[in-house]
């Protein structure tokens, strides 16, 4: 794991518009690191957060889940703002990934 890793990682992120989410797979293969998924987390986990200005918040699973250890104040902060920007959620409290991908 390299910081310059990191680095492209965290201004990919800064690229999901409000209101879109992308999977840590998505960030990956878009970095051309298809394989790196897991440092994806990593790097979102150490991020400077939205203060930062990287929307980390906006990263979920492939599935839609939220992350369980969201490093900015657990997932119930992940989801609050998310539904603040107009994320949809399914009932089982995924978000809803046909109308909330990012298509970059």
């Amino acid at each position: 794991m390299s910081e310059g890793f990191f680095e492209r990682t965290y201004d990919m992120v800064r690229q999901i518009p409000e209101g879109r989410v992308a999977s840590y797979g998505q960030i990956a293969a878009m970095l051309g690191e298809p394989r790196r998924a897991r440092f994806v987390g990593f790097a979102m986990h150490s991020s400077p957060g939205v203060a930062g200005g990287v929307p980390c918040h906006r990263v979920v699973f492939k599935d839609g889940r939220l992350a369980p250890g969201f490093a900015f104040g657990g997932p119930d902060a992940q989801r609050t703002l998310l539904e603040a920007e107009g994320v949809i959620f399914l009932p089982d409290g995924r978000v809803d990934m046909d109308s909330c991908s990012w298509e970059a």
